[in-house]
């Protein structure tokens, strides 16, 4: 008897372009409770698009991501459920128990991370500096809507724009201090 084995010819993959925009604290050797571990800056309001592409840039830095949540302020539609690297990650929302301009990812193996959400239609030099505040190291402990609202003010001040601390390649501001990823 003979075996027929069929080797399928190989095929080209498309590379798939991350979209997350993100800047993270620096990883604490002895962390403690912190407000946010940094911040995301997706490029709508459509968490059945953005939330794959955050979930896969953080998946192998925190450890497979389990559970997402929102506030559902400011997300028009919340998916039940999102696939990240060959697993479901199932999304829910929280209405008081949830600062409105944060997420909330959960691991199974690291734990909670909290990101400040920077709003979509967030110009470029504001977003730069909600990012730094948010993954600064030095910064005083602040929740998501203080540093929203310190921006707000600041904004509508005429605040000198504050030096940038992560990279987009789209809009091209960075710096340094954080972790950035633009994937």
């Amino acid at each position: 008897m003979s075996a027929i084995t069929h080797h399928p010819s190989p095929r080209a993959v498309p590379f798939r372009a991350s979209t997350a925009r993100l800047a993270l604290k620096p990883v604490a050797l002895s962390p403690g409770q912190v407000e946010l571990d940094g911040a995301w800056w997706p490029r709508s309001r459509d968490l059945s698009q953005e939330l794959p592409g955050l979930a896969d840039v953080l998946d192998p830095l925190w450890g497979r991501i389990t559970r997402i949540a929102v506030n559902p302020r400011y997300w028009p539609v919340i998916p039940h459920r999102i696939f990240v690297n060959g697993h479901v990650v199932k999304v829910g929302w929280f209405t008081s128990e949830l600062d409105p301009h944060k997420i909330l990812l959960l691991s199974g193996t690291s734990g909670r991370w909290d990101l400040l959400v920077v709003p979509p239609e967030t110009t470029a030099p504001s977003a730069a500096r909600l990012m730094a505040a948010a993954s600064a190291s030095t910064s005083p402990v602040s929740t998501a809507t203080a540093l929203m609202t310190a921006e707000q003010i600041d904004a509508s001040g005429g605040a000198q724009d504050a030096p940038v601390r992560s990279y987009d390649a789209d809009t091209g501001f960075r710096g340094a201090g954080t972790v950035p990823y633009e994937l």
